[in-house]
């Protein structure tokens, strides 16, 4: 079942989102070769508990850390480590959430580290537009597979593909809630989009 918020309930999640992109912010400026991830751990955990949150994902399931810290090929869900220095050249994927009055905020960016080529960077403008792509179509009356389609259109418009093991989802009270949503499908399928219901869309 898709559980939908009140107005009340959007804005904590709202604020937990808004702590969230900060701390995203901060970790981002200090992405520079040489750079451990468990600084940047370090970083992004400073931010959200200054602000008055928790951590979303330390603790959860057992995760070491506050950001999710994934480099290269590694698709996500990658520790932070005192050992890895981060490489010039290097593509770093950066997964983080807050917990605002019990309601999460979800969220990731992928930063390049130092130079990267033309090929990386193109990769990194086109995940960005299917993102936009997605979003465009998470509006009332439309479906949920609407979302998932604009996503693969554009990937592989541009000549990528998609990460099919690995989805978006509902948030809310939980960070994972219904719906699963795919980054790629037929478009006009599954659920109706109402009013009140939050996702994390995650292109990959």
């Amino acid at each position: 079942m898709i559980i939908r918020k009140s107005p009340a309930e959007i804005e904590l999640m709202r604020e937990a989102g808004r702590i969230t992109a900060r701390a995203l912010r901060l970790v981002g400026e200090a992405v520079v070769p040489g750079v451990t991830t468990a600084e940047l751990d370090d970083i992004a955990e400073a931010c959200i508990r200054d602000a008055g949150a928790v951590p979303a994902f330390k603790g959860y399931h057992g995760f070491p850390g506050t950001i999710c810290s994934s480099t290269n090929e590694q698709v996500v869900h990658g520790i932070p480590s005192r050992k890895h220095r981060l490489g010039e050249g290097d593509i770093l994927s950066v997964d983080v959430g807050a917990i605002v009055e019990g309601y999460y905020g979800d969220s990731a960016m992928t930063f390049p580290v130092g130079e990267v080529g033309a090929e990386v960077r193109r990769l990194l403008d086109v995940t960005r537009r299917s993102l936009e792509a997605g979003i465009e179509k998470a509006r009332i009356d439309m479906r949920l597979s609407d979302v998932s389609h604009a996503v693969q259109t554009v990937a592989e418009a541009a000549g990528f593909s998609v990460v099919r093991e690995y989805v978006g989802h509902g948030i809310g009270r939980q960070m994972h809630e219904e719906p699963q949503i795919p980054n790629y499908g037929l478009p006009g399928k599954g659920p109706t989009l109402k009013e009140g219901m939050v996702f994390a869309i995650e292109p990959m």
